[in-house]
């Protein structure tokens, strides 16, 4: 597979069937955002974008500690603020897993910090161990989140929590976040990564088509009026029925046997 034959300095990519598993490979420094990692995520995205034999794209961090513990302070500790202006106007990593067309789901394995609960705000879905941790604690830096902390966590749990965790830093169990709606299922760490490939290979069983076009549904319905929205699902749905997998889809269920969806 192409995608797979890609080298990385930060980062382990592996196929288990048809789910790509991303793995943030600095545990020394429990897997901390620094410009390597942010760029070779977006090349790995890049070449599994048109991975047909790739349906859904997973994100977690080597070791048991972390997930990402946030951005690589010392890192940006001498930025001025035009160099930062800068670095933040290239590619975002964070609004390229957001765009990405593929279903993304973040496995966080212990912390998720700043730009690491940033990275998972970012992906569809949110998968934690029970002892996972997340908080944007940039407030005890003199700084506020800067890769859609301040708008993607409100959206999923209501301006009050996340305002309490934006401007107190204080970090969030993972039975907590679950409770808020941060993380949408939670694991005995022991079953994290058994069960976090069933639910994306349970996902990547489906029409590429229509997980595609669901995915930018629900994207939609976060960002326009309920009537743009709904105009826009209905053209999707249109799209759908015209496509070859949903003839598939119809006929195996007809059929009574497991359907062979194709992507087309």
């Amino acid at each position: 597979m192409g995608s797979l034959s890609l080298s990385f300095e930060t980062l382990l990519l592996e196929r288990v069937d048809r789910v790509a598993v991303i793995t943030i490979n600095r545990p020394d420094k429990r897997n901390a955002l620094n410009a390597a990692v942010r760029r070779e995520i977006v090349e790995a995205l890049d070449g599994l974008r048109n991975d047909d034999d790739v349906r859904v794209v997973l994100f977690t961090g080597a070791g048991d500690k972390a997930f990402i513990a946030g951005a690589d302070i010392a890192e940006f500790a001498e930025r001025t603020p035009l160099q930062q202006r800068e670095l933040m106007w290239h590619r975002s990593v964070f609004e390229e897993i957001a765009d990405f067309a593929k279903p993304t789901i973040a496995m966080i394995n212990g912390f998720a910090l700043g730009g690491g609960c940033e990275l998972a705000l970012a992906c569809d879905l949110r998968v934690a161990a029970r002892s996972a941790r997340l908080g944007q604690p940039e407030i005890r830096l003199g700084i506020i989140p800067g890769g859609g902390g301040t708008q993607r966590l409100p959206r999923l749990v209501g301006p009050g929590r996340a305002l309490r965790m934006i401007l107190t830093g204080e970090m969030v169990s993972a039975d907590e976040a679950y409770a808020s709606g941060l993380v949408d299922v939670v694991f005995e760490d022991a079953d994290l990564r058994a069960h976090t490939l069933a639910l994306a290979a349970n996902m990547a069983a489906f029409s590429p088509v229509a997980l595609r076009l669901a995915k930018s549904a629900v994207r939609a319905a976060m960002e326009t009026p309920l009537s743009a929205g709904l105009r826009y699902e209905r053209e999707l749905f249109i799209t759908a029925f015209a496509s070859d997998d949903k003839r598939e889809g119809i006929a195996a269920f007809l059929e009574k046997r497991n359907a062979d969806f194709r992507g087309c």
